[in-house]
C-alpha cells in the first residue's frame, strides 16, 4: 500500500471501529441477567396472586406500589378475560404481551428491540380464575440493539460514524503533503513560482511548519536564480562595449600593420567574433531563463522553417563533404511562437549534427506528426552518423557549458550552449526535447511541439535532395 492516505485512514478506521465493537460487547456483558428478573417475576407471581385473594385490590395495589419503587420495575395482572383487574389503564403492549405476543408488533433494524417483557400464568388458589403477570425491568444500555437483543444496528452505525471520523482525519493530514508533493513537482519542472501554500497562521504543527519552510525555500530559490539570469544579461550587456570598441581598434590596427603581423590580426578578429557569439547565446538564455516571458500567439508554418535550416545547413556541410537529407511533409504544420526562436533552435541541433557526423555522411531531418498528452504534435527529428555519446551524457547535453570533450569543444569553436538554447527554446513553447543514441552509430535529437488545432493532416511527403545527388 503506497498511498498514505490510505494507511493512515484504514489503520485509524480499524482501530475507532475495534475500540466500538469492544465497547458495545463489554457493555453488553455487564448488563443485568435475565436469570435474576425471572426469579423475581416468579415471586411477584405468586405474591399478586395472594395478595389480590386476601386483601383485593387495595391490597394488590399497595403491593405493586412497593414491588415499583423498590425494584423499579412496571407489573400488571391480568384475569382470564385479559382485563387488568386494578383497571390502571394498561398499555397496548402490556395487554399484548399477557396474550403471548412481542411487545411491538415488528422487531428489527428499524424498531430496535425493547428491554425485555416477562411474563408468566397461574390459577388462582381455587381453580377457577388464571391470572397473567406482566414484568417489565427498568430499561439499561441497549446501544441500538437489534432482533434478539443483538447489537447488528449499533454496530453498523458505529464502523459507519467512526469511518467518516477517520477520513476526515486522514483527509487533514496527508492534503497538505499532496499540495507540497505537488508545488515541488512543479518546482522540479522549472516553475520557480510555486508555491505550498502555507496554511492559516493559527495551524502550527509540523506539516504547517514544512509548508511555510518549502515556500521560503522556493522564494529564496527564485531570487538567486533571477539574479542568475540578471547578472549573465547584464555582465553580457556590459561586454558588447569593450567588444565594439574592439573592433574599432582592431580596423585600424590593420591599416597600420605590416603583411608579418596579419596572422595575428586575423586570430583576433577570429576571437572577437567568438566573444560576440558567445555574448549572443547568452544573453538569448537569459532572456529565456528569466520565466517573464509569454509565448507570442502568431502562428508558424513549422514546415517552412524546417525547410530553410535544412536548405541553409545543406550549404554549410558541403565544407565537411557531408549532405543533409530532409523529408518535410506538406500541408498546415501551424504552431504558435516566435519564428526567429524556433529556427535558431532547430538550426542548432542541425549544426551540431553536421560538426560531429562523419565526412561523406548523410544528416537526415524529418517532420512527423504524433500523438502526445495534450493533443497532436509535431515532431522533429535530426539524425546523424558521427560517434554517438556515452549514455550517462545524454541528459547532460542540454545543460549550458556541457562539452563532452573540452579539446573537441575548441576544435570545433563549441561552448556548450547550443543544445542548452534549443531546450530552453522547445520548453518555452510548450514542448521537449531528448537525445538519443542510434544503433548503428550516431545520434538523434528529437524535438516536440505541440500543433495547432487546425493543423491539417499531411497528405503527401515532399523531399529536399541534397545538392549534387540530381537524378
Amino acid at each position: 500500500m503506497k498511498s498514505l492516505f490510505l494507511k493512515i485512514f484504514l489503520s485509524f478506521w480499524m482501530a475507532f471501529a475495534l475500540f466500538l465493537v469492544l465497547a458495545i460487547l463489554v457493555t453488553l456483558a455487564f448488563r443485568p441477567r435475565t436469570s435474576s428478573w425471572e426469579a423475581l417475576l416468579a415471586t411477584a407471581m405468586n405474591d399478586s396472586v395472594n395478595a389480590y385473594e386476601q386483601r383485593g385490590a387495595s391490597g394488590l395495589g399497595e403491593y405493586f406500589d412497593n414491588l415499583e419503587r423498590t425494584q423499579h420495575v412496571r407489573v400488571f395482572l391480568f384475569n382470564e378475560n385479559m382485563e387488568e383487574v386494578l383497571h390502571r389503564g394498561a398499555p397496548e403492549w402490556a395487554l399484548r404481551v399477557a396474550k403471548g405476543g412481542p411487545r411491538v408488533p415488528h422487531e428489527g433494524f428499524i424498531f430496535p428491540a425493547p428491554p425485555p417483557v416477562l411474563r408468566d400464568s397461574r390459577a388462582s388458589s381455587d381453580g377457577l380464575h388464571r391470572y397473567t403477570l406482566v414484568l417489565s425491568p427498568p430499561p439499561g444500555p441497549r446501544l441500538f440493539l437489534g432482533p434478539r437483543g443483538l447489537p447488528f444496528p449499533g454496530l453498523i452505525i458505529a464502523v459507519i460514524s467512526s469511518g467518516l471520523v477517520c477520513y476526515v482525519l486522514a483527509w487533514l493530514l496527508t492534503m497538505p503533503i499532496v499540495r507540497l508533493r505537488a508545488a515541488t513537482r512543479q518546482l522540479a519542472a522549472g516553475d520557480l513560482a510555486a508555491r505550498a501554500g502555507a496554511p492559516n497562521v493559527r495551524r502550527r504543527d509540523e506539516v504547517a511548519g514544512l509548508m511555510r519552510d518549502f515556500d521560503g525555500m522556493a522564494e529564496r530559490l527564485e531570487n538567486l536564480v533571477k539574479a542568475q539570469a540578471r547578472l549573465l544579461n547584464d555582465i553580457s550587456h556590459e561586454l558588447r562595449s569593450p567588444l565594439a570598441r574592439l573592433n574599432v581598434a582592431l580596423g585600424l590596427a590593420r591599416q597600420r600593420a605590416n603583411p608579418e603581423s596579419a596572422s595575428m590580426l586575423d586570430r583576433i578578429e577570429l576571437e572577437a567574433s567568438r566573444l560576440n557569439e558567445l555574448i549572443g547565446r547568452i544573453l538569448t538564455l537569459a532572456r529565456l531563463e528569466d520565466g517573464e516571458q509569454r509565448v507570442p500567439p502568431t502562428p508558424i508554418p513549422l514546415n517552412e522553417v524546417v525547410l530553410s535550416v535544412a536548405e541553409d545547413a545543406e550549404f554549410e556541410a558541403q565544407a565537411r563533404h557531408c549532405h543533409v537529407q530532409s523529408e518535410i511533409p506538406a500541408g498546415s504544420w501551424g504552431v504558435r511562437g516566435d519564428a526567429s526562436l524556433l529556427h535558431s533552435a532547430i538550426e542548432n541541433v542541425v549544426r551540431n549534427a553536421i560538426r560531429y557526423t562523419r565526412e561523406g555522411t548523410t544528416v537526415e531531418i524529418r517532420l512527423e506528426k504524433t500523438e502526445g498528452p495534450g493533443g497532436n504534435e509535431a515532431l522533429v527529428r535530426v539524425s546523424d552518423c558521427g560517434s554517438g555519446v556515452p549514455v550517462d551524457a545524454l541528459e547532460k547535453l542540454f545543460q549550458p557549458f556541457y562539452r563532452l570533450d573540452d579539446d573537441r569543444g575548441r576544435q570545433t569553436g563549441g561552448v556548450g550552449l547550443g543544445l542548452a538554447i534549443t531546450e530552453r527554446a522547445v520548453r518555452f513553447h510548450g514542448g521537449r526535447v531528448a537525445a538519443t543514441n542510434r544503433p548503428g552509430g550516431g545520434l538523434t535529437v528529437e524535438i516536440r511541439l505541440p500543433l495547432m488545432p487546425a493543423s491539417a493532416s499531411p497528405e503527401e511527403t515532399l523531399e529536399v535532395v541534397p545538392a549534387g545527388q540530381e537524378a
